[in-house]
């Protein structure tokens, strides 16, 4: 099965990021590509989404399987192609931008080209949502494309990690399914032993895995947590006090919650009351 659709190349592009091509291919053993160095103008992600395949870069090549992808910058020499055995279900986007070299080398995605989603299922979610964007309205919604380009970049960004040394086990899918539970509870008390308990891993072990699979620590997800449940009931209960608010949200001072809110939305949350409330 091959669907693709290519879109209009905007010379004059008023937009961050905008979709050059989009397209999946699967059940396709024939799949193989091979571009020059200079061939192509536009960045270009390719992710597996289930099969197996090959990338080559300098010589060397790479397999590829479930959950991950190469990351082209415009005019690096590409070569791609899928297993005979296995073919490969891959999904693909070509895409250019304003900024978009230099947001992507600000966060070191320049420095490798070889990547793994720590949570697949969402970018796969945002690439399908483009990808019938395109197929059913081609160039009428030229801002919505873009929207929908933009959390699939957003998506990768956020989810990619190295694919060298980096290895999935079960103790990481046991951390991403902890990931909604400590999402809802997270107004509670966070007691990192029965966290621990929850995911079948020790204590120490839980910390390092969740901070090798998150990028940060359980007490920061947390943390992120309770301000985006403080925000929300900032502006649905206009009625209560900031300190009810905090402590609702999990937070064990006022002082501690309106410096955290300040370090992450830039205001206080009374200012942020002021700002967005009705």
């Amino acid at each position: 099965m091959l669907r693709q659709s290519h879109l209009l190349t905007i010379s004059d592009n008023p937009y961050f990021v905008f979709p050059e091509s989009v397209g999946a291919y699967r059940d396709y053993p024939e799949h193989s590509v091979s571009r020059e160095k200079g061939a192509l103008g536009n960045f270009n992600i390719h992710y597996v989404a289930s099969g197996k395949g090959y990338v080559v870069i300098e010589g060397r090549v790479h397999d590829l399987k479930r959950g991950d992808a190469v990351l082209y910058f415009p005019a690096q020499e590409q070569r791609y192609y899928s297993s005979k055995d296995q073919p490969w279900d891959i999904r693909w986007v070509h895409f250019y931008g304003n900024g978009l070299a230099e947001y992507l080398r600000e966060r070191g995605f320049h420095q490798r080209r070889l990547w793994t989603l720590r949570q697949p299922d969402a970018w796969e979610r945002a690439h399908l949502e483009l990808l019938e964007e395109a197929d059913n309205h081609k160039m009428l919604r030229p801002t919505r494309l873009s929207t929908l380009t933009y959390a699939v970049i957003a998506e990768f960004v956020n989810q990619a990690v190295p694919l060298e040394g980096f290895t999935p086990s079960m103790a990481s899918s046991r951390i991403l399914k902890l990931l909604a539970p400590m999402q809802q509870e997270a107004h509670k008390p966070f007691i990192l032993e029965e966290w621990a308990e929850r995911a079948g891993i020790t204590p120490h072990y839980f910390c390092k895995l969740f901070r090798r699979t998150m990028q940060m620590s359980p007490l920061d997800y947390v943390t992120r947590c309770r301000l985006q449940l403080a925000k929300q009931w900032l502006l649905e209960r206009m009625d209560a006090r900031i300190g009810q608010i905090s402590e609702d949200a999990g937070y064990p001072s006022v002082s501690y919650f309106n410096r955290k809110f300040h370090e992450h939305e830039g205001m206080t949350p009374s200012e942020y009351r002021r700002l967005f409330g009705k």
